[in-house]
């Protein structure tokens, strides 16, 4: 790549992926809208309107002194997960896809939510003692199930994304040789480190992953040279993409569309019964779907929400 180039690709990202864009970006699907005369896009990042949802006092019965804190729905989130769930222009406000659903869900249940900003591999963790969910993109899978339940709420597959272009001509077919940027303890984590194990067996040269704490650092480290290519979910990437003014783009198809899950407490029949419930009314009055328009991530929708769904796919 011409030193031209190079530069004018870290001045960018400086300036896209400082502060507040750092925790602006992350999720499963681009969030923006195309403005038809001027052909840029617009991102949006002020919430969806949820405070005419209102109380349903059945559900609220099943978590009457059933949560961290009485009268408060505390949600475990990764804020640097956009459009899922990220810091607006302020630097301190949560807003997202999630943060919407959060608080919708709390309206529901008659309490009031609260977003806890949390690192990603603690939130199964803390699930139950330190908030009462962990809603932040999450896969599904049997793994996480042994220590949490889940309410499916969403689908999204995972993207892989490079240099716009593709200057080191990676080929998903054979990463071995290619530095792959991920998040801990996401599910791409664990595929990168599986395609580094069967480089390894197979006597190639080694693919590195680098693991961030954060999916915006994953992503800048792809824009900035120090990784070849960012795995993530295909909200995050798409929106990723979407704030580098074109310096990224997808390589591919998306692939790997798996269920996602708001996890909850093991064995907490009642919340995990609430959740259900007012996940499903969400998306029964329409204000679920409301929610995903208005982030532009509609079709990773569901029509049902599960408990421990067994088709995670």
């Amino acid at each position: 790549m011409a030193l031209k180039t190079t530069k004018k690709l870290r001045a960018l990202t400086a300036a896209a992926l400082s502060a507040a864009m750092l925790v602006s970006f992350a999720a499963c699907g681009t969030s923006d809208a195309t403005d038809k005369d001027s052909g840029a896009s617009k991102t949006t990042t002020a919430g969806y309107d949820v405070s005419s949802v209102k109380k349903d006092a059945e559900l609220a019965t099943l978590v009457e002194g059933n949560t961290v804190k009485d009268g408060e729905l505390s949600v475990g989130m990764e804020l640097s997960y956009a459009p899922a769930e990220f810091l607006a222009e302020d630097g301190k406000t949560p807003t997202g896809y999630d943060v919407d659903i959060s608080k919708a869900i709390g309206n529901v249940l008659g309490l009031k939510t609260k977003i806890v900003s949390s690192m990603f591999d603690t939130i199964v963790p803390s699930v139950g003692s330190k908030y009462d969910l962990g809603i932040t993109a999450m896969t599904i899978t049997k793994e996480r199930m042994d220590s949490v339940d889940f309410v499916s709420y969403y689908r999204a597959g995972s993207t892989w994304t490079v240099q716009k272009g593709n200057p080191k001509k990676v080929d998903t077919s054979d990463l071995c040789g290619n530095k792959i940027a991920v998040q801990t303890g996401t599910v791409q984590e664990d595929e990168a480190n599986k395609i580094a194990k069967q480089c390894e067996t197979d006597g190639k040269k080694d693919a590195e992953v680098a693991s961030y704490k954060r999916q915006a650092e994953a992503a800048t480290a792809v824009a900035t040279d120090k990784a070849d290519v960012f795995y993530a979910d295909s909200p995050v990437a798409g929106y990723a993409i979407s704030q580098t003014d074109g310096q990224l783009e997808a390589l591919g198809k998306d692939v790997g569309v798996v269920k996602e899950g708001i996890a909850i407490q093991k064995n907490n029949t009642k919340m995990a019964t609430a959740v259900q419930k007012a996940v499903q009314k969400l998306m029964d009055d329409g204000t679920y779907m409301k929610i995903l328009k208005h982030w532009g991530v509609e079709s990773g929708a569901l029509d049902k929400a599960e408990i421990n769904p067994t088709d995670l796919d």
